[in-house]
């Protein structure tokens, strides 16, 4: 049950971050409200360089973030399936999934809103609840 739920925890934060990457890149919905922002965005350069403008720098976080978030499931689900004790509690590769879905939740309740952050918090207790079940078993 634990495996499942590693599982499941993990492949919450793919399907937020394969709709993430979908939404950057065919939508519209991480353009600012007032079109004056976007387009200032668009045609301003970050002060770091000038090599780039706000906007594309803007879509590249967005990108990289969906991949990072791509990348929990696409290592932790192999992982699970072929080598499942390596995740018991207290391994390096479970308190470092710990510490990443925690930093996500924090991210997700102090910066972003409602829908990921309910996505990362159910991934959260799914880790949780895995952790838990190891020991009553």
């Amino acid at each position: 049950m634990e495996q499942a739920l590693i599982i499941i925890s993990t492949a919450i934060f793919g399907m937020l971050g394969v709709a993430h990457l979908i939404l950057t890149f065919y939508s519209r919905k991480f353009e600012a409200r007032d079109t004056e922002v976007t387009t200032a965005m668009k045609h301003t350069s970050p002060v770091i360089t000038k090599e780039t403008s706000v906007w594309d720098a803007w879509i590249g976080f967005n990108a990289s973030h969906s991949l990072g978030a791509l990348m929990i499931p696409l290592f932790y689900i192999p992982l699970a399936l072929t080598h499942p004790n390596l995740l018991l509690p207290g391994s390096y590769y479970f308190v470092v999934l710990l510490v990443l879905a925690g930093s996500y939740l924090f991210l997700a309740k102090r910066y972003w809103f409602k829908v990921p952050f309910r996505g990362i918090a159910l991934a959260n207790l799914c880790l949780w609840g895995a952790f838990i079940m190891s020991f009553l078993n």
